[in-house]
Parts: C-alpha cells; sequence; structure tokens
C-alpha cells in the first residue's frame, strides 16, 4: 500500500508541474486547476484523514439536585466579567466607552429617498433607497447616554420608576437603554411586534411612568391610552424623514408629557445631573417574553447577569476585537440580540443598525438597484435565527436549481468538495483548491451578507444540520451555535469555532454550570448508555432573579442550592456528547400522552414536517382526549403557486388556492410522505 502511494504522489508531481498536459514547466491557468483541484480530488481517495475530537467539556462536582454536571474545560472557576471592575453595565458602558473614546461604535444608514410601489393586486409597499452608514464614537456615545440620563431626571422621571423601551432596534434603543442605567433605572423591554393585550398588561404590572418608543407606535398607544394605568411621559425616536408628530395625536385630555429623544438630550446637556449608578445585583431589566400560552411574563435580569453572559461569550468567539463590524438587525427586546451588543460593547467593536426588510440587496424594502444593510456595511461578525439562515439557504439553492446545467453541476461539485474538507474526510482542504471554488462558485454567494463574515453567532431555535453545513460551505464561516434562555439572559452552552459537528450546541459556557437531572416519567435519566441524558438544569452567575410578580412560577423552576448557587430548571431535555458537548433531543412540555396512551413529541413531528418542500411554518397541536395531532401548516406561496401552474389548476389568489381539494391533498401526500 506504502509502494502504491508513493507512485501516486510521484505521478500527481509530475502532473502539476505540467509534464502530461502541458509538456513542460509551464504552469498557466489549466496547471493551477491541476494543482488546486484535480491534484487534492486524487489524493482523497488515497489518503482519508478524520480530524481529531478534543475534550470541550469535564465533569465537575456541584450542590443541589443530583445529577450529571459539565463545565467548560478550559475555565476552573466560573466567568463573572469581562475585566475587573467592569460589574455592572453602567460600568462597562462607561469603560468601553473612555478606552475607545475616538473609535467607532454606533453607524446608521442615511435615508437619501423612499416612495411607494404599487403591486399589481394593487397593494402599496415603501421601498427605501439608503446611503452609507453614519457613524458616533464611542465617546460620543457616552456623552449623549449621559445627557439623556439627566434629561430623563430634569423630566421629572424618578429612578425609583421603571421605564420601558418599545421599539424596533436602532441605535437610539442602546443609548437609551445605556442611559437609564446612569441613573439606576430599571428597563423594561418589550417586543415592538407585541399585541394590545400584552402591551398593556406589561407596561400596568411594572408600572412604567416613561415609555420611550419610536414614532411609528404612537398611534398604536393612542389606541390604549385610556388602558394605561401609570404611564406620565412618552419620549420618541424622530424619523430621519423629518416626519413631525401630531399634537392631537392622544387627544385634549391626555395627561402624558411627549417628547422627542434629542430633545430630552438637550435638556440634559443644558442642565447635567451627577450619576446614580448601580451594583451587580440591582435589577437591569425586566425582559418581557412573548409567552408561549397566555400573558407574556416579566424576567428580571441584574446587571451581574447580563455583564457575566457577555464576559463568558467574549472567551469563545476567536479573534473578536475592535477590527470586526457587526450587522445588528434583531430585536433588542429580545435576549439573544441583546446579549450580542454587549459582547461587541465589551470588545470595541463598531455596531452597524440595519433590519430584516433592509438586510441584502434584494429585501422587500430595499428599492431595486440599491444596496441593502449587508452589502454596504460589509460585516465580519453577524448573529442570526435559524429562520433567517433557512430564506438564505433556500434562495440560493432556488437560484441554482434556475440555472441548471453545467452550472447546477460546478455547484453541487464545488459544495460536495468543501463539505467533505469542513468534514475532515480527506487530506486538510487544500488551500489552493479552496481558493479556486471560492472565486468561481461562492464569492457571489458570500456577497449576499457582504462578503467578509468570518464569524456567525446563531440562537433562538434549534438550528438545522443542513442549514449548518449549508452556511459553513457557502459563507466559508463557522457557526457559533447557542442555547440559552431569557432566564439564564442566553447563557448556557455555545459551540466552538473548531467545532464542525452538527446538531449540538457545544460545552457550557464559562459562566455556568450545566447539569443533566433524570427525569424518570419521560424515561430519560443520567445513568442511560452511551450518553446520559436528563432535564437541563443551568446554575451560576448568568442565572436570573425570576419572574415579576409571579413568586409561584419562580420558586416552580427556579432553586438555590446549599452554597448559595442559584439554578434554572429549563425543562428541555439534553444529553453529553463524551467531549462535553450537550444536545438538545427533547422538551418536557412538548410530550404529550394521546387518548389510547402512547407519549407524542411534538417537537419532532415538527422537524420531520417541515422537511416537506410545501411547509414554510407549521405548529403541531395535540390533545389528551384525541387520538390523533393537528397540523397548521403555512405554505411557501411560490412553491404552491408553481405546483398549481404545473398542474393546471385556475385560481383567483392564493387563499383561494390554499382552500381548494387538490392543493389540500397534494400537501397532505406530501407530509405523510417525508413523515
Amino acid at each position: 500500500m506504502e509502494a502504491y502511494k508513493d507512485r501516486i504522489l510521484t505521478w500527481l508531481e509530475r502532473l502539476a508541474q505540467g509534464d502530461y498536459l502541458m509538456g513542460g514547466n509551464n504552469y498557466g491557468i489549466l496547471g493551477a486547476i491541476t494543482l488546486g483541484i484535480v491534484i487534492p480530488f486524487l489524493l482523497s481517495t488515497v489518503f482519508l484523514v478524520k480530524k481529531k475530537g478534543k475534550q470541550r467539556g469535564v465533569q465537575v462536582e456541584v450542590g443541589g439536585e443530583p445529577g450529571f454536571a459539565m463545565r467548560n474545560r478550559r475555565f476552573d472557576k466560573l466567568v463573572e466579567v469581562p475585566w475587573e471592575g467592569a460589574t455592572t453595565m453602567a460600568a462597562l458602558f462607561e469603560q468601553s466607552c473612555k478606552k475607545n473614546a475616538r473609535d467607532r461604535f454606533l453607524g446608521t444608514r442615511k435615508l437619501i429617498g423612499k416612495e411607494l410601489i404599487t403591486a399589481n393586486d394593487g397593494r402599496k409597499f415603501e421601498k427605501l433607497h439608503l446611503g452609507d452608514y453614519e457613524w458616533i464614537t464611542y465617546g460620543e456615545a457616552f456623552d449623549r447616554a449621559c445627557n439623556f440620563a439627566s434629561g430623563l431626571v430634569k423630566l421629572g422621571h424618578s429612578p425609583e420608576s421603571p421605564a420601558a423601551i418599545f421599539s424596533e432596534t436602532r441605535a437610539e434603543w442602546l443609548l437609551a437603554f445605556q442611559g437609564c442605567f446612569r441613573q439606576n433605572i430599571t428597563i423594561v423591554t418589550i417586543y415592538a411586534s407585541l399585541g394590545e393585550d400584552a402591551l398593556i398588561h406589561s407596561l400596568n404590572q411594572t408600572q412604567v411612568s416613561t415609555l420611550i418608543c419610536d414614532s411609528k407606535q404612537l398611534k398604536k398607544l393612542a389606541a390604549i391610552s385610556s388602558s394605561l394605568e401609570t404611564i406620565k411621559r412618552i419620549i420618541y425616536f424622530e424619523e430621519e424623514d423629518g416626519a413631525t408628530i401630531d399634537s392631537g395625536l392622544f387627544g385634549d385630555t391626555s395627561n402624558w408629557t411627549v417628547s422627542s429623544f434629542s430633545e430630552i438630550q438637550k435638556l440634559g446637556k443644558e442642565s447635567p445631573v451627577n450619576p446614580r449608578l448601580p451594583s451587580k445585583t440591582d435589577v437591569a431589566v425586566i425582559m418581557y417574553t412573548s409567552g408561549s400560552t397566555g400573558l407574556p411574563k416579566g424576567v428580571m435580569m441584574t446587571h451581574g447577569n447580563i455583564v457575566a453572559t457577555a464576559a463568558a461569550v467574549t472567551t469563545v468567539v476567536p479573534g473578536i476585537g475592535k477590527s470586526d463590524v457587526y450587522l445588528a438587525y434583531l430585536p433588542l427586546a429580545h435576549v439573544f440580540e441583546l446579549a450580542a451588543e454587549t459582547v461587541m460593547l465589551s470588545v470595541g467593536c463598531p455596531i452597524g443598525y440595519g433590519s430584516t426588510l433592509t438586510l441584502t440587496d434584494t429585501s422587500n424594502k430595499i428599492k431595486k438597484g440599491t444596496l441593502g444593510d449587508a452589502s454596504v456595511l460589509k460585516p465580519t461578525l453577524m448573529a442570526a435565527v435559524p429562520a433567517i439562515l433557512d430564506r438564505v439557504r433556500d434562495g440560493v439553492q432556488k437560484k441554482v436549481g434556475e440555472k441548471g446545467g453545467l452550472a447546477k453541476k460546478l455547484f453541487n461539485l464545488a459544495f460536495k468538495r468543501r463539505l467533505a474538507a469542513i468534514e475532515g474526510s480527506w487530506l486538510g482542504g487544500w488551500g489552493l483548491e479552496r481558493i479556486i471554488w471560492d472565486a468561481i462558485v461562492f464569492k457571489k454567494i458570500r456577497s449576499i451578507l457582504g462578503g467578509h463574515v468570518h464569524f456567525m453567532l446563531c440562537g433562538g431555535a434549534p438550528l438545522s444540520a443542513d442549514t449548518q453545513r449549508f452556511i459553513n460551505v457557502c459563507l466559508g464561516a463557522p457557526i457559533g451555535q447557542g442555547y440559552g434562555l431569557t432566564e439564564t439572559c442566553a447563557g448556557a452552552a455555545f459551540s466552538e469555532s473548531d467545532d464542525m459537528t452538527v446538531g449540538r450546541v457545544g460545552p457550557p459556557l464559562p459562566c455556568c454550570y450545566i447539569k443533566l437531572v433524570s427525569w424518570e416519567e419521560g424515561g430519560y435519566t443520567i445513568s442511560d448508555k452511551p450518553m446520559p441524558r436528563g432535564e437541563i438544569v443551568v446554575g451560576g452567575p448568568s442565572i436570573t432573579l425570576g419572574y415579576f410578580k409571579n413568586d409561584d412560577k419562580t420558586k416552580e423552576v427556579y432553586k438555590v442550592d446549599e452554597k448559595g448557587l442559584r439554578w434554572f430548571y429549563t425543562g428541555d431535555i439534553g444529553q453529553f456528547h463524551p467531549d462535553g458537548c450537550l444536545e438538545i433531543i427533547d422538551r418536557k412540555k412538548d410530550i404529550v400522552k394521546l387518548q389510547h396512551g402512547e407519549y407524542v413529541s411534538l417537537g419532532k413531528v415538527e422537524a420531520a414536517l417541515i422537511s416537506s418542500n410545501y411547509v414554510e411554518n407549521i405548529m403541531v397541536h395535540a390533545d389528551p382526549f384525541h387520538s390523533y395531532c393537528v397540523a397548521l401548516v403555512v405554505p411557501p406561496q411560490k412553491v404552491i403557486e408553481n405546483w398549481a401552474q404545473s398542474a393546471g389548476i385556475e385560481y383567483k389568489d392564493f387563499p383561494d388556492l390554499c382552500l381548494k381539494e387538490e392543493t389540500v391533498r397534494e400537501v397532505q401526500q406530501s407530509l405523510s410522505k417525508v413523515s
């Protein structure tokens, strides 16, 4: 075998020098292709190299309920701060702003123009023409936050009363957020998409006296103003197009004081107030979750909780620093984006703001022929939820399929070769071959997100193995897949950049321990073979205080052990791999016993059915008094319409098409096939 390998290597060496292809030692483009593609292709049939795994987590003895506990292998002691003295969000912000005073911090695109486009069905769509990013420095951001804090006090806001932020993600959101901390004001965060009942509940329960919002939310607030019991002041972020606010929006009887964000900053600049800084145990945020059932719950996060998660993530994202650029577009009212931007603040990284509707050149609100946020900013770091990555994958695959022919074959070959390199099944990846494939196949795909992304943070929901591999190959970027909850301040587990496995969420972050506790009823125990299994319980400084004004629920899922360490019982079921990485395999609430006594895991059923081409989103519901499940399916409009056209089915509009017996039968057959 060794002699056989030597003969092949000798032949390949001569082939690379052009002896067979070009009759001499001229390399040229054919020689480069030979060296870059043919040689590695042949070598991969002889030398199969599997990357050796490494230990990423180690077992540890902890207090509390017995279970199988792990910690991050690199840290014996739990991480609580990014550096000494940065124990609160206020301290972290001030110290980072002073350290990076002259560096870019917050960027917003200039609005050049907007127009309304009328579609064929008569609906109107707003299209934006956006220019370059305009930046403020860390030093300028600190000054503006301090001015806003002083302005709040001068306006009459008492630091003992919480303030709420009800807005889409933007630079002013973060400035208002940090400004409130200068006066130790607790912030209530609310999704901009939250419904009226949930919004009223959140504001009344926390007795918010000052509400900070973007101007688009003012009409929504006007409609529910009579139901809001404690609001006294409204502060709105101005729109760049200079649109004025209707002074009579809230009626003549309203007792609310309505001011713009810039007016409050000006007031504070003219009348500065000494800061009233928090401690690490003070409540920084009451974050209202969307709530899977019923009204949303407010999770109380201390300053120490948020700082601990940010400090931990900075230790696992490779080489992160001020030379990076981060594209922010996810909701800051969600713990995932809030944690990500706190990480960027910690390392002095610039943050450029965008939105899901303006992210790429083909996004819904981008005027045709102009550039999306990613093309202009060219970020090196991004956070994403699986749904967005799924859309990127589906969009690319659709375009490749439409081109067909040689282009499709070339893409499939390049994808297969790069995938083999990533999974370590052949010799090292061969740098020249990678360069060639990148130049002729993947460069255009990477340009969708600016072409410079070298690391992606993914969280919020499970990421499919197919999508993870697609992003690894086509964007050339590792994905740090995270697992965490609002209750753990996003901090729990995080996959490392050199871990190319799929379906796992990595080892525990260094700010926490993760323990598996047996769930006998569900059949998951820590003595299971080949891997211990059980309910995931997270403990450490990132664990939040509990639910606002909901002691019963807090006592149900939060526990403090004999050493004073706080634990949160997630309700998720996981298993630990031998290398210390966690895999989420089930959820206690997802398991429903049907009428005949069999258990059904709703999450597993959804995961199977969503692989159908006719499913864009799906929810499976089960009732113990029935013998079957029900699936509510959202179909992808273009796919269904293309099928209808090929099948010769006539219809008025998409809702009409969805109601036709032929469509229902086609989708049902697809669901039966994938299940």
